[in-house]
């Protein structure tokens, strides 16, 4: 039997029913209940059933046949070494706002990959919009319940979707999306924001369309990101204090409509507006549930949730109750100064939560250094995009106005969202081990989330 070498196990997870199976790293997946297995859709599909047969190429050619009882859509603990089977598939749209075509170059090539692959949706989270899809694969979401499926939307009216993907299938999404609701597949919603073109009444209709669709679960909207490498790109505007605003005003306004109606907000705006408009920002109640936090909606409010608690659960407790008595422990960690690196968006949230943590521990010295975004441009100001050598270089600026040297231990704290998925290196490709060596200090890595951002404050006193 032969197989292209596409469905090789790399993984196979302790106590799983794989390794009960005797699984091994190496062996190649060739086919489930006489079904071959083109990618990981597939693969999810067919072992939800309770009964499996499964052919298994080992190490040393042989083929075994694994006869599988489980509980229906249990996981047979295995992991492939392409974890989606077959290859990303390529997004052919030409948008007007898209993020990756205002890079500059000489960066690493995965970076400049646009992928729009349903798979990935559902799998990792992308959103995807649609149009680089055929009618059959359309089907196949159906058909294989792909649930839930995160969709770039940005526009329903069809002459404006088309002409902000620069992409004559982008007018159908709608259509599309009605299918999908009436076979119950669960929906998430993105629509990023650009002045002039598809907000104001076009974001009333848009809401309007998608609003009146039971499975989209959310919807978020987040403002454009322009670069300052956008030379021959659409021309384009930045939000700035007085459109922000007007945002504000008009999905608040929706968002009081459809919870009378619905009971459900359904529509939220990402944090940068309420920051860009000097806002205050909604309850953590209001973001019901956090659905798009990947998309910075809710996260600065989930943040100092977080932190307050975390701080009201410590409360230096352990401090306290020890034999160790308050002077002698502040005069411990008094040498030590924290730094915490943020984007410029973020500068003044941060700031804020760095008095609370100042009220908690009062000995602690801790500041917040924004860093401008040179890489990109100035108006990139999200933490997200900050690279290794924009922190260098503010670190530089901020040292050579400094009075001589400090006495000081200097620990700095940067968010994880700062560097690539799973690895310590940054968008410019500067590593950890760069930042240290070159500022001569530790660098400490921080989920972006308060009980983590609390617990990494402590841990660098030395109090945990």
């Amino acid at each position: 039997m032969e197989q292209t070498v596409i469905n090789r196990i790399n993984k196979v997870l302790p106590d799983s029913i794989g390794a009960e199976m005797d699984i091994e790293v190496g062996d190649i997946l060739l086919n489930i209940n006489g079904q071959p297995i083109s990618d990981i859709i597939e693969y999810r599909y067919y072992i939800s059933d309770e009964y499996l047969e499964m052919d298994i190429q080992k190490n040393n050619g042989e083929i075994w046949t694994l006869e599988i009882e489980k509980d229906y859509d249990e996981d047979l603990g295995l992991e492939f070494e392409n974890p989606i089977i077959d290859q990303s598939k390529n997004c052919q749209n030409q948008c007007i706002f898209c993020f990756i075509d205002q890079l500059p170059k000489n960066m690493r090539r995965t970076l400049y990959f646009k992928d729009d692959d349903s798979r990935l949706s559902f799998l990792q989270g992308n959103y995807i919009t649609l149009t680089n899809m055929q009618d059959e694969e359309i089907q196949r979401i159906i058909d294989f319940r792909i649930s839930p499926i995160n969709l770039s939307v940005h526009a329903t009216d069809p002459a404006l979707r088309i002409q902000m993907l620069n992409n004559k299938k982008a007018g159908n999404i709608l259509k599309i999306m009605k299918e999908f609701n009436d076979h119950e597949i669960k929906m998430n919603c993105q629509i990023v924001l650009c002045p002039g073109v598809n907000d104001g009444k076009n974001l009333d209709q848009t809401i309007e369309d998608l609003k009146e669709l039971e499975h989209i679960q959310s919807t978020a909207i987040v403002p454009v990101g322009l670069t300052k490498y956008r030379e021959g790109l659409f021309l384009m505007k930045p939000y700035d204090q007085n459109s922000a605003v007007k945002v504000i005003d008009q999905v608040e306004a929706w968002q009081k409509d459809i919870l009378k109606d619905k009971g459900r907000r359904f529509v939220h705006l990402s944090d940068e507006f309420y920051i860009l408009g000097n806002r205050k920002f909604p309850a953590v109640e209001n973001y019901e549930g956090f659905p798009q936090i990947e998309n910075g909606v809710g996260l600065v409010a989930k943040f100092l949730r977080e932190v307050e608690e975390e701080l009201t659960e410590v409360k230096i407790n352990h401090i306290k109750d020890s034999k160790v008595e308050n002077h002698v422990l502040a005069a411990q960690n008094k040498k030590i100064e924290i730094q915490i690196i943020t984007g410029t968006l973020a500068k003044e949230f941060m700031e804020n939560i760095a008095t609370i943590v100042r009220e908690a521990i009062p000995y602690i010295k801790i500041h917040v250094i924004p860093v401008k975004n040179l890489y990109f441009g100035e108006t990139i100001t999200v933490s997200g995009l900050v690279t290794g050598g924009d922190i260098l270089e503010t670190l530089k600026t901020i040292e050579a106005k400094s009075d001589g040297e400090s006495d000081f231990e200097t620990v700095m704290m940067i968010p994880k969202a700062m560097l690539k998925a799973e690895e310590n290196v940054f968008l410019d490709d500067l590593t950890i081990k760069d930042l240290e060596s070159r500022l001569d200090r530790k660098v400490v890595i921080s989920e972006v989330e308060g009980k983590d951002f609390v617990r990494n404050l402590l841990k660098i006193l030395k109090l945990t």
